[in-house]
């Protein structure tokens, strides 16, 4: 039985899909991906699943764990680790380069992250100050 392990980073967020031979089945920390919330992160997380149709997406099973970071972080993690692994599973390049044409950070991470905060400031940012006034 093949299986294939990947990662997927956005922000804080981590996730780890493990790609197997099944039936179709879906799920994101151990509940089924038809019952995320909200809805826009559902539709994020089964693009990678309806831009490889429904003969590849119907002969695997993915089960995603992901920690930390927001919701939409966590999404877009969930995607990119689903987008990864089933790649890796089939092999197919022309699958690659439908994900890259679709959108690349589904298989490119993006290295932004947010900006340490500073010692002894203020929680309002990472460089914010104290404004002064003299008059």
């Amino acid at each position: 039985m093949k299986v294939v392990q990947s990662t997927g980073k956005r922000k804080l967020a981590v996730a780890r899909a493990v790609v197997t031979e099944g039936k179709g089945n879906v799920r994101i920390n151990k509940k089924p991906i038809v019952l995320a919330e909200p809805e826009l992160a559902r539709l994020k997380m089964m693009e990678p699943l309806i831009i490889a149709g429904s003969n590849i997406a119907d002969s695997v099973d993915i089960n995603v764990d992901v920690r930390g970071g927001g919701v939409m972080g966590q999404a877009d993690a969930c995607r990119m680790a689903i987008a990864k692994g089933i790649i890796a599973f089939t092999g197919d390049i022309e699958l690659r380069d439908k994900y890259m044409a679709n959108d690349r950070s589904m298989l490119k991470g993006d290295t932004r992250r947010t900006e340490t905060h500073k010692p002894n400031k203020s929680s309002q940012g990472a460089r914010s100050k104290r404004q002064k006034s003299y008059r």
